[in-house]
């Protein structure tokens, strides 16, 4: 595959998962993939089904959750990703109740491309500012 090839399969994902078409995800994701992430309470993801179940139980919380790509970089076997994530949250999230905010962040993700589909991704974004726009932490007073 090319680097255009692998850059759109990373945008299908992203519209797999805004649709929701958890058939088609699965068609995009290695069943043994791997995500990689150092934010706060994620559970470790180890396989596609694990990613699935995340990606539903997301949907749970930010029931109109939306991904924006900003734009993408792809070298190698390797995509990076500027997006936007956009959603409201009316579900838990771990043990922060519901806030109907709405959480509007920037995110960086890396995927790998292996037999042409996403076998591994790194996820990092600020979580600190999301808790503070959801209103489950205080702002740092100047």
């Amino acid at each position: 595959m090319t680097t255009e090839q692998h850059k759109a399969l990373v945008q299908a994902f992203v519209q797999a998962v805004n649709q929701q078409d958890w058939k088609r995800l699965d068609e995009l994701v290695a069943p043994d993939f791997v995500r990689h992430s150092s934010t706060f309470g994620q559970p470790p993801i180890r396989s596609r089904d694990q990613l699935r179940e995340f990606l539903v139980g997301e949907f749970g919380t930010f029931p109109d959750a939306q991904e924006t790509i900003h734009f993408l970089v792809a070298e190698g076997d390797k995509v990076a990703v500027h997006s936007h994530f956009h959603g409201t949250q009316r579900g838990p999230m771990g043990s922060f109740p519901p806030s109907d905010r709405v959480l509007s962040a920037d995110f960086i993700n890396i995927y790998r491309i292996a037999d042409g589909r996403i076998a591994e991704a790194w996820v990092e974004w600020d979580c600190l500012n999301g808790l503070i726009q959801l209103g489950h932490l205080a702002a740092p007073s100047e």
